[in-house]
């Protein structure tokens, strides 16, 4: 099973929780490739994740099982920047996966995750459909599916969230998917660009069931539990942002204790990391 995080050293908290909770649920052996970069921005410097991590997480988190490879595609950024979308309230690593393409050592399928992305059920029946015919695979954007379309006259809902995606990167690179989208994030703002791009540009999109991206609370099927910000009514209108590296604020805010367990293995190897005693 191939995995692909992308991001810079801020998401090291997330792949080790995603990493642990998709040992726990197969027993397929995981190959896991992350997309990283360092550059600096208007006096903002974006640093990449550390080689040192990528070796923590093959070598004692992983165990042999998972292979870990992790690239610095500093230059392929810096060649195509986001320019239009470099100040947007997400940061500019989060477009890193849409420079997949031009990383020939990615395998043809690959199961894209966000870092706040934990795993609770056996992700088979999702990383083992066909997507040959299709650029990508994905699930609905919990609120996004409602508001916007492919195509303002489209009836139908089809606005994926980006957090979860099955890639197809053998038919991504001969439509041209990415290239379009990279473009299309340098010269146009848009609002959370790089799903926006994909969304305004994708062709061949197979749409899944909710399990697969549960963006809203964990349910009795849920396979991926996306921890994105959700709106709240009640006692007044408000966002809530909680990601599973929060343990804290997973249990007082969410009352999230299914993954307890998961998170408390987190912890240990996470101290284990910072103390350097591995």
């Amino acid at each position: 099973m191939n995995i692909l995080f992308c991001g810079d050293g801020r998401i090291a908290d997330g792949v080790l929780i995603a990493t642990l909770s998709l040992l726990e649920n197969t027993s397929e052996d995981v190959d896991v490739f992350i997309l990283t970069a360092s550059f600096e921005h208007e006096g903002k410097k974006y640093g990449g994740l550390s080689p040192d991590f990528a070796r923590f997480l093959r070598d004692d988190v992983c165990k042999g099982r998972c292979g870990v490879r992790l690239f610095d595609i500093t230059p392929l950024f810096e060649a195509e920047p986001p320019k239009a979308n470099m100040d947007t309230r997400f940061t500019p690593c989060c477009m890193l996966r849409l420079y997949a393409d031009l990383v020939a050592e990615l395998p043809d399928k690959l199961l894209y995750l966000d870092n706040d992305v934990v795993c609770r059920r056996d992700p088979a029946e999702f990383y083992g459909q066909d997507v040959e015919k299709y650029e990508l695979a994905g699930v609905l954007d919990y609120y996004g599916s409602w508001f916007f379309r492919s195509r303002p006259a489209k009836p139908k809902r089809d606005y994926l969230n980006s957090g979860v995606l099955l890639l197809n990167m053998k038919k991504i690179r001969e439509t041209g998917l990415f290239a379009a989208c990279r473009a299309r994030c340098e010269s146009e703002k848009m609002f959370m660009p790089d799903q926006t791009a994909i969304n305004k540009l994708v062709r061949f999109r197979k749409i899944c069931p909710r399990r697969f991206n549960e963006q809203r609370r964990t349910r009795p099927d849920t396979v991926f539990r996306h921890f994105t910000t959700t709106f709240r009514l009640f006692p007044k209108f408000r966002t809530v942002t909680v990601k599973p590296w929060d343990v804290d604020r997973m249990h007082t805010v969410l009352s999230e204790h299914g993954f307890d367990s998961l998170l408390n293995d987190f912890l240990g190897y996470k101290a284990l990391y910072s103390a350097g005693e591995v």
